[in-house]
């Protein structure tokens, strides 16, 4: 995997550098201090997989450069900041972003989010060289449709695996989860998901069963850190601790709250930094990534 690195902090690209290479995740093809230069032509150039760019930089922000080659670039844009504003993350997804990881940076997050999109870019390769090597052989011929896994039993499974479903937002997940399989994989902001999602389910009322279902998943999701962090002090090597911690939380939060527990005190919502947007996208990509 070709990487591009644009932050306009020295020191944090030098960490990216070094995480990429350490665990062999790629190929640093740039390293660059600011987004003017960046363009879909400096990309194709560079045949960049992969670009993982700050989101507050002078001049060009992230999201404004995101803005400027999203359209064209078919790579995987990771977006970094200190960032915690829900509005802001939202307006980041929005505006094309596939992964958005918080700083200070944690090696065992980048490490997995940049797995997890290798990943994805292989799959997606694949699917379109299968797609084009059955044209060749029969271009008259329409590619049969491939069996399809049940996606709703999947996420469930992953629920599980989480202590989590039979929690009060189990079934408002599996419901997102399968609401944005029929958008083709597009995550809207939160407010327009859950509205969306309400409606599709029926209820008379979908501004108020949104803001409904966003305390049961809060509450959910909240549930889920604890049950991660509890197998992290059980076992801080256990593999899905290790898959589970950085992928759908906030890899701090999952060490504090393991050091309340491991001195016997009760975490409480709001000791912890729920990012509902993660969560739901890391579900939704993880049982997309097991058909």
């Amino acid at each position: 995997m070709n990487i591009m690195l644009i932050d306009d902090d020295d020191a944090v690209r030098m960490m990216l550098q070094d995480i990429i290479e350490d665990y062999n995740l790629g190929d640093v093809t740039d390293s660059l201090n600011n987004a003017t230069e960046l363009t879909n032509e400096l990309l194709s150039r560079r045949h960049t997989d992969i670009l993982i760019i700050d989101m507050l930089m002078p001049g060009i922000d992230g999201i404004q450069a995101v803005n400027r080659i999203k359209k064209d670039f078919p790579g995987k844009i990771v977006m970094l900041s200190q960032v915690e504003s829900k509005d802001l993350v939202g307006k980041a997804y929005e505006n094309g972003i596939d992964y958005y990881i918080m700083k200070p940076l944690n090696r065992n997050e980048i490490v997995s989010v940049l797995k997890n999109v290798s990943e994805h870019l292989r799959l997606e390769s694949f699917a379109h060289n299968l797609q084009n090597s059955l044209l060749s052989l029969n271009p008259q011929a329409a590619p049969a449709p491939a069996p399809k896994e049940n996606l709703r039993t999947r996420a469930e499974n992953q629920l599980k695996e989480l202590g989590i479903l039979s929690a009060p937002g189990a079934q408002d997940l599996l419901n997102i989860v399968a609401y944005i399989e029929k958008c083709g994989g597009e995550i809207s902001a939160l407010k327009s998901l859950f509205t969306a999602v309400a409606e599709q389910n029926g209820a008379s009322d979908p501004a108020r069963e949104a803001k409904a279902m966003e305390q049961r998943l809060r509450r959910t999701i909240f549930q889920g850190h604890i049950n991660v962090a509890s197998m992290g002090v059980l076992d801080y090597t256990n593999p899905k601790f290790e898959d589970y911690a950085p992928l759908y939380f906030d890899y701090n939060d999952i060490r504090n709250t393991m050091r309340l527990l491991e001195n016997e005190e009760k975490p409480s919502p709001s000791q912890v930094h729920i990012n509902m947007k993660k969560f739901i996208y890391a579900l939704y990509d993880t049982v997309q990534r097991d058909k």
